[in-house]
């Protein structure tokens, strides 16, 4: 997806660096800046962008930059921008959750968190509605097709998906799980036993229902970064560990893969 942005800043030089960070980005289109609270506010309603980039402790306190200015927006728009909030101030961060942002991303800003707030945008744009399981639940379902049922469960519980066809359920631990592929409208699911189970869901609908470490990384496939041995940019191929298997990746998904290079680079494999 795509998002304009106008970002709010009293410092140009703070207003330049946020700028040359998201252009590097195709998702954002930028649209103008402001310094101070009365031009932001003219901007923002003349413009109406998705995205704004919020400094809410200004050193020139004469621009009235604050949080303030979101209570403002409510006044005059049904739909409020998505609010990134910029500063350099750690303890501004529990005001700003009160008024419901976006992220809240420290100065100096960095590329991985623009690459994190956008998928977190592009996952709250595809969500659909989800119905929760327990994995000790029956279910009943008025329609013979399999579906998946998605919840988000505590740390103590792993997540599981339901697969039902014609009174037959079957339970997959998303742990097992190295990739989704796309077929059509149904989705094919690959363990780590080697297994496929096919389920008549898209693709699309998997990826509004698993969180990191399911990521998409092409219109045909959703990996689970923990599979991944291998991601090579040149041939724009990731390999899944223990097979000979290379699911390719697109560009319209290139934030995606920078993310997961960025996440495996520090060590961080996210377990469900």
């Amino acid at each position: 997806m795509n998002y304009s942005y106008i970002i709010i800043d009293d410092d140009q030089e703070s207003v330049l660096k946020t700028k040359a960070i998201a252009d590097s980005f195709s998702e954002l289109t930028f649209v103008a800046s402001a310094h101070n609270y009365a031009e932001a506010l003219n901007l923002i309603l003349e413009h109406t962008p998705q995205l704004i980039f919020l400094e809410i402790d200004p050193a020139d306190k004469k621009s009235l930059l604050s949080l303030a200015l979101i209570n403002e927006l409510h006044r005059y728009l049904k739909v409020i921008p998505k609010i990134i909030v910029t500063t350099t101030k750690k303890e501004l961060a529990f005001e700003a959750i009160e008024y419901d942002v976006t992220a809240y991303m420290l100065k100096p800003l960095v590329r991985i968190d623009f690459i994190k707030t956008i998928l977190k945008l592009n996952k709250n744009a595809n969500q659909e509605e989800a119905i929760l399981i327990q994995p000790e639940e029956v279910f009943q379902e008025e329609k013979p097709n399999p579906v998946l049922h998605h919840e988000t469960l505590s740390k103590q519980k792993p997540l599981i998906l339901c697969i039902k066809s014609y009174g037959d359920y079957r339970y997959i631990d998303a742990r097992d799980i190295c990739y989704l592929q796309a077929d059509n409208n149904s989705t094919d699911i690959h363990l780590n036993s080697g297994e496929m189970v096919t389920a008549f869901k898209t693709l699309k609908h998997f990826e509004s229902a698993l969180s990191y470490p399911f990521i998409r990384i092409h219109n045909s496939y959703i990996v689970n970064c923990n599979y991944i041995s291998r991601i090579h940019t040149g041939n724009a191929v990731c390999y899944i560990k223990n097979t000979a298997t290379k699911l390719p990746f697109s560009k319209s998904y290139k934030v995606n893969i920078d993310l997961i290079i960025s996440e495996i680079s520090n060590g961080n494999y996210l377990e469900i």
